[in-house]
C-alpha cells in the first residue's frame, strides 16, 4: 500500500506530509538525558515516543541515521547561565570523578531503555566529546555578527538576531514580552540584554570541568552542543529534531537562532515534541523533586507506588496516549495498562495456538491498513491499540471455538500482531523484557500443571483436575479449557 506520512510540525504548529530532504534517508536528532541522575518516568516518554518514529521510518524503507546526544557537560540549564554544573555537583557529593558520574548513569540510562525495548540510536555522542566542534561553531557566530564577547565569556545577541531574523519563531512568544518576563539573575550585568544566552561562560576557579578557548578557560553553553553535533553527524540541513516540549523553549529556540547565525538558514526541516509526563497535574522531574525514577516502577520501591511495574506495561501506558497530549501518572492507569497488556499478549498466545479451518465463520475486517492509517496519521498509537483490541475479540472467540479462521485470515491477524504489536510498538510478550531463565521457570511450572491436569482429565481423575483449577484461579490464574486444549492467563 501506498504510505502518506504525515507528522506535526512545531514549527508550522500543522500536521504536514513527510517528504525527507534525500530520497530514501531520513536524518534525525533528538535530546538525550542530562547523565547526572537515574532516568525516570519523564525521560522515558521521548525515549519511546522517537523509538516508534525510528521504528516505523525503518519499516517504510527509509534508511535512518538517528543521533541522541548525551549532555555530560551538565550546566547551564533551561533559562539560567549562571549556576552549579549538575555533573560536577553529583561528582562531589558521591567523591567521584565527573566522567565516573557520567559514566555511572549512562550505563543505568542504557539498561533501563534495554528494559523498554527502546532500540539504540545510530549515533549516540557526547557534549564533553565536541568542545573543539563548538569552539569552531562560536566562532562562526561570532563572524556573523550575532555574539560577542564579555569578561572571557561569549553571548549570543538575540535582539540584534531579532532585527534579521524571527527570534521566538518555533514557541510564537515575541521578544518584546519576554524581555519584561525576565527575572534578573546573578551574572547578567555581563550581557547586553537579559535574553542573551551563553556560547561560553568563563570557568570559576572552583568550576571541575573546563577547557581553553580562545577567550578563556571555560565550558560550552547548554544550546550549543545539539547546534553542533547536529551539522557535524546529519549536515546543515537535516529532517527531524525532537525532544521533549520543555526543551521546545528556551533550547530549541535558541538551537535554530545558533544554526541561522551560523549557516545563514535553518537547519531543521520537522521540529518534533512529546508532550509531558504529569503527577497531580505538575510536570514530573527533577526540578520538581516529584519524579519516580525507572528502576523505583520496575521494583515498586516507591511511596507513590501500589506495586512494581514491569517495563512493558511502562511502556504499553505511555503507548495508549498519543505522543503529543498529557498523561498523568497514577496507580489506577498503570494498573488498567497491565491489565490490558495481558489480555493483547493473551491474545497473541492464542493466535499462535490457533488451527485453520476451511473457511471463515465471521467477516475478518482489514485491520492492516487500518493500522497503517493510523500510523501514518502523525503515529496515532492509540487507535492503532484500539484495532489490535477488536482483532483481539475474533481471535479469541476462535480460540474459544463460537468462530472459525480460514488460513487466509489467521495469516493476516498473524502479520498483523506480529508488524504493529511486536515490531512497531515494539511489545515484547515474554513475561518480562529480558526473558530471565526466572520466567521461563514460571511457564515452566504452570505448564506442567497444566500437563498434569491435562493428564487427571484424561483419567477422568476430576477431583485432581478441579483442584488443580481452583488452586491455581484462587492465586489469580485463569484456566480455560477450549477446543485447542487448555489456556492460562493471568487476571
Amino acid at each position: 500500500m501506498t504510505h502518506n506520512l504525515t507528522l506535526y510540525n512545531s514549527l508550522s504548529r500543522i500536521k504536514q506530509p513527510f517528504k525527507p530532504i534525500h530520497e530514501g534517508r531520513v536524518g534525525m536528532y533528538v535530546c538525550g538525558p542530562t547523565v547526572y541522575g537515574d532516568a525516570h518516568l519523564g525521560h522515558a516518554r521521548p525515549a519511546i515516543t522517537f523509538d516508534i518514529l525510528f521504528r516505523y521510518l525503518q519499516h517504510l524503507g527509509y534508511k535512518v541515521r538517528y543521533v541522541r546526544n548525551i549532555t555530560d557537560v551538565g550546566h547551564l540549564e533551561h533559562d539560567a547561565d549562571d549556576g552549579e554544573d549538575k555533573v560536577a555537583k553529583k561528582a562531589r557529593l558521591e567523591q567521584l570523578e565527573p566522567m565516573e558520574v557520567v559514566q555511572l548513569y549512562l550505563n543505568r540510562y542504557h539498561d533501563d531503555m534495554k528494559a523498554l525495548n527502546v532500540l539504540s540510536p545510530s549515533i549516540e555522542p557526547h557534549a564533553s566529546g565536541h568542545i573543539i566542534e563548538q569552539i569552531e561553531y562560536i566562532k562562526k557566530i561570532l563572524e556573523s555578527g550575532y555574539a560577542y564577547e564579555s569578561n572571557g565569556s561569549v553571548y549570543f545577541d538575540v535582539p540584534k538576531y531579532n532585527q534579521d531574523h524571527p527570534y521566538g519563531k518555533l514557541s510564537g512568544r515575541n521578544i518584546e514580552d519576554m524581555i519584561s518576563a525576565t527575572r534578573a539573575l546573578d551574572g547578567q550585568e555581563e550581557k547586553r540584554s537579559p535574553l542573551d544566552f551563553a556560547l561560553w561562560k568563563k570557568a570559576a576557579p572552583e568550576h571541575i570541568m573546563h577547557w581553553p578557548s580562545p577567550w578563556s578557560e571555560g565550558f560550552p553553553g547548554w544550546h550549543l552542543e545539539c547546534s553542533t553535533m547536529g551539522e557535524k553527524y546529519l549536515g546543515e540541513t537535516f529532517d527531524i529534531h525532537g525532544g521533549g516540549l520543555d526543551l521546545l523553549f528556551p533550547h530549541h529556540e535558541c538551537e535554530i537562532a545558533q544554526s541561522v547565525a551560523a549557516q545563514g538558514h535553518d537547519a531543521v526541516k520537522y521540529w518534533i515534541h512529546n508532550n509531558m509526563i504529569t503527577i497531580e497535574g505538575k510536570k514530573m522531574g527533577k526540578s520538581y523533586n516529584n519524579f519516580i525514577t525507572l528502576e523505583q516502577f520496575f521494583t515498586g520501591d516507591h511511596p507513590l507506588l501500589e506495586q512494581a511495574y514491569s517495563p512493558m506495561v511502562i511502556r504499553f501506558f505511555i503507548l495508549q496516549a498519543h505522543y503529543r497530549s498529557t498523561v498523568d501518572f497514577s496507580n489506577a492507569a498503570l494498573q488498567a495498562s497491565e491489565k490490558a497488556l495481558q489480555k493483547l499478549t493473551d491474545t497473541y498466545r492464542r493466535l499462535q495456538n490457533l488451527l485453520p479451518a476451511e473457511k471463515s465463520t465471521v467477516e475478518v475486517p482489514d485491520y492492516i491498513t487500518a493500522c497503517y492509517e493510523a500510523m501514518d496519521d502523525d503515529l496515532n498509537t492509540p487507535m492503532v491499540i484500539s484495532h489490535l483490541f477488536d482483532a483481539s475479540k475474533i481471535i479469541n472467540s476462535a480460540s474459544d471455538g463460537s468462530v472459525r479462521l480460514s488460513s487466509e485470515d489467521l495469516t493476516k491477524l498473524r502479520h498483523l500482531f506480529d508488524v504493529f504489536l511486536i515490531n512497531l510498538l515494539g511489545v515484547n510478550v515474554s513475561n518480562d523484557s529480558e526473558n530471565t531463565s526466572s520466567s521461563k521457570a514460571y511457564e515452566g511450572a504452570v505448564d506442567l500443571l497444566m500437563e498434569i491436569r491435562k493428564n487427571a482429565k484424561a483419567q477422568k481423575d476430576w477431583a485432581t483436575s478441579d483442584l488443580i483449577r481452583d488452586k491455581l484461579g484462587a492465586l489469580g490464574f485463569d484456566v480455560k479449557d477450549t477446543k485447542n486444549g487448555v489456556e492460562w492467563s493471568i487476571r
